[in-house]
């Protein structure tokens, strides 16, 4: 008789589940599960939900009890079949990232189990917000999600670009951060100040600003994955100036590998895109449920930060 799949199996109930809060010593499962999946975050992803004080990140542990010999850590390791967190941006909205079910158990309800853990993190919240995948889709649609708008993540093995010689762009340095917060929020439609500030301090090199007539027009700010570099969020008044942010920013990392979650669809940023090199890798769709919370200026957003922050 052949053996049973996974999606043959009974599906695990949410009280099979236990959450707990995911610890330093848990972060090495948490990046096992990234591989698992494909993903590409390292060890400092995990450390900014472990450590943020309006973020929640959980790990779930099946089955929710253990006999009295599963006492090795090799046991207790296996026992953690999926992450989730959830992330506050202010009163405006929270966000749902690092869904993650191990390969083990899916087929089985678990991504509904982690789902709704999320979702109760977020009581109160009038919208919580998601990036997913279009595997993902089907599940969030079924829990009351609706779409808001589509992303492309966009892949470059190798860019070698010349840096702009735009003279309004200058590198960003702590001194235009408090301007920089300021115009992103118009754009994200919340604050992340604190997060932005973590990006910065991870990858400097990555990070520019723009300003017309003294004010501040666009930025960029960039973080290490596993395999990739990751450009956004890239914030700017048009998609000019964001093209010349971009430009500039990957010209400082010469044949290194790029990834660029891509929220525009103006024609001069998709040309610039596919010129450099890149290509879709994946498609994403920003979803929430709740009250819609509209952008002041969507429009001025060509690159989210990434699927796991916003």
């Amino acid at each position: 008789m052949p053996e049973p799949t996974q999606r043959h199996l009974p599906p695990i109930a949410p009280a099979d589940v236990a959450f707990r809060a995911m610890q330093p010593a848990d972060i090495e499962s948490g990046l096992r599960l990234c591989r698992l999946a494909g993903w590409d975050q390292v060890q400092r992803d995990w450390e900014r939900f472990v450590s943020d004080e309006n973020a929640t990140v959980s790990v779930a542990i099946y089955p929710k009890t253990q006999s009295p010999s599963s006492s090795s850590r090799d046991v207790e390791a296996r026992q953690i079949i999926g992450t989730v967190a959830t992330i506050r941006y202010g009163a405006e909205f929270g966000w749902i990232g690092m869904l993650l079910v191990h390969p083990d158990v899916q087929g089985r309800g678990v991504g509904a189990v982690l789902l709704g853990h999320a979702t109760a993190e977020l009581a109160g919240v009038s919208s919580i917000r998601l990036d997913a995948t279009p595997a993902g889709h089907i599940l969030y649609r079924k829990h009351g999600f609706v779409d808001e708008f589509s992303l492309r993540r966009m892949e470059a093995t190798s860019v070698v670009i010349e840096s702009s010689h735009h003279s309004s762009i200058e590198p960003l340095e702590q001194a235009a951060m408090a301007d920089v917060v300021a115009f992103d929020r118009q754009a994200f439609g919340a604050p992340r100040d604190d997060v932005l500030a973590w990006m910065v301090e991870g990858a400097p090199a990555f990070g520019f600003v723009a300003r017309r007539h003294g004010q501040v027009a666009g930025y960029v700010v960039g973080r290490q994955g596993h395999e990739f570099n990751h450009l956004g969020p890239i914030v700017a008044v048009d998609a000019s100036l964001a093209v010349e942010l971009a430009r500039t920013s990957l010209a400082s990392r010469p044949g290194k590998a790029f990834v660029i979650d891509s929220a525009s669809d103006a024609e001069e940023w998709r040309s610039f895109l596919e010129q450099t090199g890149f290509h879709e890798q994946r498609p994403y769709i920003r979803m929430y449920r709740g009250g819609n919370p509209t952008f002041s200026s969507k429009s001025q957003q060509f690159a989210i930060l990434g699927p796991e922050f916003g």
